[in-house]
């Protein structure tokens, strides 16, 4: 991380992104960057991602999310400033919610 003040964003991925490792790619790509956070699946067919750290490894996530693993298709990621403030030491999978 850099100097710059930690920010944190919630993110709501849609599209075909369940089934096909996305929650695990996420966290390896998040943990790249050094930055704290969850992933999970969602009973509505999308994947919620909490994540907080250097806003230019944020960015840099948000970025790679769009394009995600091999076997995804991403339609839309809604981003929100309302993340909370449970953020585990390691970048974590959670069970559905």
């Amino acid at each position: 991380m850099t100097d710059r003040e930690p920010v944190a964003w919630r993110l709501r991925v849609s599209g075909r992104v369940q089934g096909v490792g996305y929650r695990d790619w996420t966290r390896r790509e998040a943990v790249e960057r050094g930055l704290a956070g969850w992933v999970r699946n969602r009973v509505d067919g999308t994947v919620e991602v909490a994540v907080a750290g250097d806003p230019t490894a944020l960015a840099s996530l948000r970025d790679a999310m769009r394009r995600g693993p091999f076997l995804a298709k991403v339609a839309a990621i809604q981003q929100s400033g309302d993340a909370g403030d449970d953020f585990p030491a390691a970048f974590e999978i959670r069970p559905t919610a």
